[in-house]
């Protein structure tokens, strides 16, 4: 019965169409020569992310939803500076609802801190969230609603949310999008899956280290090429990435701040930028997840 129900809660919390649920996912990313705007001087961003998603069964209908995210940038901030670690953990808790046949919801709270974690106090500590509801047009498509919001160091920042997710009848291929967020358009053949991807994130970082007084506002866009091997019955993925990202880390004095972000627009930002733009790059990136796929019909243990 507790096997029932864990299936029954997955189900809910990825859509009918979803087929699967991604639990664990850790990766590791280097982008090469991001410029310094205006100097012959470069930096090398170097990530390192963690991913953890544990659900907790209520009842067939509802379940919280529990988890962490950890994520390291390494990178010089300024020209000729010594490297730089920002770090950024965040807590997921939050609670998934199954309505009817045709809606569904999900809302997680993301508190997080986010600074070099030299000297942690309550200014690294931000609050954050997401809430979807979700529309099941067909078996095979969903579409999503949303809206994240989260304080940062330079203010308030929120974004709508609209995507859908799509599997075609062969379950070859698929579509997962959540504008201006995500996206991820894949084809599968044998054991290997071959797919591009885009990630937009913006996100700031307190920073200590010698008194310095100021914080990160890092604006990142990835746009990547993707092969995917499929090992343990599509249980274990290993992805390869190779893709451009735009990973401008903009220095600030604390204190300063916009009146309101919303998307890419930001309002009353008269801020004085501290360090020079730091421009795009090539980036490589591996990644391994540990997916748990729902049983389909001819595995539905009621039927047996």
């Amino acid at each position: 019965m507790k096997k029932i129900l864990f299936l029954l809660l997955l189900a809910s919390f990825a859509g009918q169409a979803q087929e699967y649920v991604d639990l664990f996912k850790v990766g590791y990313g280097q982008t090469f020569n991001n410029d310094f705007e205006g100097t012959n001087n470069s930096t090398e961003v170097k990530t390192f992310e963690v991913d953890l998603t544990f659900p907790v069964v209520l009842n067939d209908l509802h379940a919280l939803i529990t988890g962490g995210l950890f994520s390291r940038n390494n990178l010089q901030l300024f020209p000729q500076a010594e490297f730089s670690s920002l770090y950024s953990s965040t807590l997921k808790l939050g609670w998934a609802a199954t309505w009817n046949e045709k809606w569904s919801s999900t809302l997680v709270a993301l508190p997080k801190i986010a600074s070099d974690y030299k000297d942690i106090d309550g200014d690294d500590f931000y609050l954050g969230g997401v809430a979807l509801l979700k529309y099941q047009k067909k078996e095979n498509l969903i579409y999503r609603f949303g809206l994240y919001a989260s304080s940062e160091a330079f203010g308030v920042f929120s974004t709508p949310i609209f995507g859908w997710y799509y599997l075609s009848p062969s379950s070859q291929f698929e579509m997962d999008v959540s504008l201006p967020v995500s996206a991820d358009i894949n084809y599968t053949e044998g054991v290997f899956t071959y797919g591009l991807d885009y990630y937009g994130i913006g996100r700031s970082f307190n920073i200590d280290e010698n008194n310095a007084n100021v914080y990160a506002d890092l604006s990142s866009l990835e746009f990547a090429s993707y092969i995917q091997f499929n090992a343990f019955d599509k249980s274990v993925l290993l992805r390869a990435k190779f893709g451009y990202a735009s990973n401008d880390y903009e220095v600030y004095e604390q204190g300063e701040k916009i009146d309101l972000g919303i998307a890419a627009f930001s309002f009353g930002d008269d801020r004085t930028q501290l360090n020079p733009n730091i421009g795009g790059g090539l980036f490589l990136r591996f990644e391994a997840i540990y997916r748990f796929n729902l049983p389909g019909e001819d595995d539905d243990p009621e039927k047996k």
